[in-house]
């Protein structure tokens, strides 16, 4: 997980939670996201998702964010990005019971 004293001058909170989730959540190298199902499991809104996701999508190396479609919420496109940190993470995948 995340300390916040390791990214406190580049992110926020909500996008440390945010980062939190998304690792836990590519398994098989990419994932597909609705922000309202990321909202209910994280506490925050669907707008709270959505404006940091975009805000992700510019700055966190750590993943490819891409706003997929629109259908009562919208559906983001994560893959792992170019961080030699999440790349060394991903040899030891979460194991799923």
């Amino acid at each position: 997980m995340l300390t916040k004293s390791r990214f406190s001058t580049k992110y926020n909170e909500n996008q440390i939670t945010l980062i939190n989730y998304l690792k836990t959540q590519l398994h098989n190298g990419r994932c597909f996201l609705k922000s309202k199902y990321i909202a209910k499991e994280l506490g925050l809104s669907s707008k709270e998702v959505g404006t940091n996701m975009a805000i992700l999508s510019e700055i966190c190396p750590d993943f490819t964010i891409e706003r997929y479609s629109y259908s009562n919420s919208t559906t983001w496109l994560v893959t792992p990005g170019n961080s030699q940190g999440f790349q060394r993470r991903m040899e030891f995948p979460i194991a799923t019971v």
